[in-house]
């Protein structure tokens, strides 16, 4: 039973440290939703799901030994969050709402998995070593951890202040976001030459 509460306060560790900078990303979907209705509420949750089960998914087949992607090419995943930011810059217009980078399950799920691309480092050499009881257990403390990040996601996009500086400085922070996310896993990604 130590051994279970063990793996799962390992994995929460894990999960909170790879997944912070989610906080910010899913806190602008957050209000975004509010303020354009795109993307739907439930389509962050059913996106971050999906785009967590996706890095799972293949952190899991890659420590199986299956995968045959080098590592520093998952960095090529950053473009996906730098062509969303940088058309959301050229789509801007002259109201007061922030772009709407993402509008859909698809594309939420997609710059989750583009900003998880480096979770899949830590993911990989932690799921070799579990046996598959604690695989279960990590699995299970990582689906309940999504439901509390985007729960507290939620609550911080519907703060007023939160909301109030978005609405003041969303036109160019929402993309911009989106861009340093890309750039930051292309570069961390070992793709690029130093």
């Amino acid at each position: 039973m130590t051994d279970l509460l063990a793996a799962a306060a390992a994995a929460a560790l894990v999960f909170a440290a790879t997944n912070v900078d989610d906080i910010v990303v899913l806190t602008v979907l957050f209000v975004a939703a509010r303020g354009t209705g795109r993307p739907r509420p439930w389509h962050i949750v059913a996106g971050q799901y999906l785009g967590i089960g996706a890095l799972v998914t293949v952190s899991v087949v890659a420590a199986a030994g299956l995968l045959v992607v080098p590592d520093p090419w998952t960095g090529l995943l950053g473009l996906l969050p730098i062509a969303l930011g940088v058309r959301a810059l050229f789509a801007r217009s002259d109201d007061d709402e922030p772009p709407a980078v993402v509008g859909s399950l698809v594309g939420v799920a997609g710059v989750t998995i583009a900003n998880g691309a480096d979770n899949i480092a830590v993911y990989v050499p932690v799921f070799r070593s579990l046996d598959p009881a604690s695989g279960l257990v990590w699995l299970l403390v990582f689906a309940a951890l999504v439901a509390a990040w985007c729960t507290a996601a939620a609550l911080l996009g519907s703060h007023p202040r939160v909301v109030a500086l978005v609405g003041r400085i969303g036109h160019w922070l929402v993309p911009a976001i989106f861009i340093a996310i890309g750039v930051t896993i292309l570069a961390t990604s070992g793709l690029l030459p130093t």
